[in-house]
């Protein structure tokens, strides 16, 4: 292995992971060494895929000189432990999200990353994607004013999510908040800041053949971040086929609208005036803009929370990615991992994400469970 390079081992290895590693090995410079604790022949076969040995512990992974980074891609409750050994024997770690499951096992993870100058982060690609950027410059720029609120919806599916799945058992996922919800947690702090769970709430599913309720499969929370209340919803109850996310943040002139879990297309409905049209045309180039309808004379004049508003227009703003969201998923992927690694190569280097993102979304995660009532044993309680 050439002085340069960075020996990524790697723990576990789903569907995902491998998605994941084809975009890691692109880089230059990652050498994909190991992979370790996993037995599943899918795994395997992407051991073989990329030429990597298979090993049977985490801890045979860890002792390698040749492994200088470790990826974790099991499921949540293994996060805290895998990543401990490894920062423990000197590795750098870049785990799926969430962090890990409880506040005090993040904690401890951050720490002690901290006290050995280690890379610790999650996989929170979100704040690579281009469009998280404009988004950030409509709320900072205040084109269409000031946000007043905000609403994300998840209507996934559950189609490969039976029962028995791991997913459903709090103990492993840490719940739905937790395992999925940290995502949309840090992108709504990346653009407000730090956030404050007001309420929470959860919904689990009536068994029609035993009576009572089975496993959650919908919470709800509001969060408010400074003076904009956020809405969090994520149902995990719909066929494939209906599969669907919105995000929806309203402001004084307009709302915009993101769609997709990780967001492609963007659309705006707003009044505006000459100057606020040409803004959001420079902020989205290669646009489609319609004209609902055009004021002149003194129908420009409006108001609303009590300010004068001078709008030339209402108008449909649209805006979406040329590529497919594969090909944009690929790309957050390898930002990511090329942002980590520059930082490993060069501590000065000022990361995207770091490890206080996947903290900081984990503790608003745990605080919207804790209000919901979901119990570790993933029941409700009442």
């Amino acid at each position: 292995m050439a002085s340069d390079s960075t020996g990524v081992g790697v723990v576990g290895c789903g569907g995902f992971g491998l998605f994941a590693l084809q975009q890691f090995a692109q880089l230059d410079g990652v050498v994909l060494v190991a992979m370790a604790a996993t037995h599943r022949e899918a795994a395997q076969a992407a051991a073989r895929r990329f030429g990597m040995a298979h090993l049977e512990t985490v801890e045979e992974l860890v002792r390698r000189p040749d492994v200088q980074l470790v990826y974790i891609a099991t499921p949540p409750f293994l996060h805290y432990e895998q990543a401990i050994a490894a920062l423990k024997a000197g590795k750098h770690v870049i785990c799926e999200k969430p962090l890990a499951i409880t506040a005090q096992q993040a904690r401890e993870m951050v720490s002690l990353a901290d006290e050995r100058r280690l890379l610790l982060v999650a996989n929170l690609m979100q704040r690579y994607n281009p469009l998280f950027d404009k988004v950030q410059q409509l709320i900072e720029s205040q084109i269409l004013g000031d946000v007043l609120h905000g609403f994300f919806e998840n209507y996934a599916s559950d189609e490969n999510l039976p029962a028995g799945h791991w997913f459903w058992d709090s103990e492993k996922s840490g719940g739905i908040f937790i395992e999925h919800g940290v995502h949309f947690f840090d992108m709504a702090e990346g653009w407000f800041g730090p956030g404050h769970v007001e309420s929470a709430h959860a919904v689990a599913r009536c068994d029609s053949s035993n009576g009572p309720p089975g496993i959650v499969d919908q919470v709800q929370c509001t969060v408010r971040y400074g003076r904009v209340l956020f809405n969090f919803y994520h149902g995990f109850h719909q066929t494939g086929r209906m599969d669907r996310q919105e995000l929806r943040i309203v402001f004084e002139l307009g709302d915009l609208r993101l769609f997709e879990w990780v967001p492609t297309r963007a659309a705006l409905h707003a009044a505006v005036d000459e100057t606020r049209t040409r803004q959001l045309c420079e902020l989205f180039p290669g646009y489609k803009l319609d004209v609902n309808c055009g004021y002149g004379g003194k129908d420009r004049q409006c108001q609303s929370r009590g300010q004068p508003r001078d709008v030339a227009q209402t108008i449909d703003f649209t805006w979406e990615e040329r590529r497919g969201k594969l090909q944009v998923y690929s790309q957050l992927l390898r930002y990511l991992f090329a942002d980590q690694l520059a930082w490993i190569r060069d501590p000065s280097h000022r990361r995207i994400v770091t490890a206080e993102n996947g903290l900081n979304s984990l503790l608003t995660a745990v605080r919207a469970s804790e209000l919901a009532g979901i119990a570790t044993d993933g029941t409700v309680h009442a």
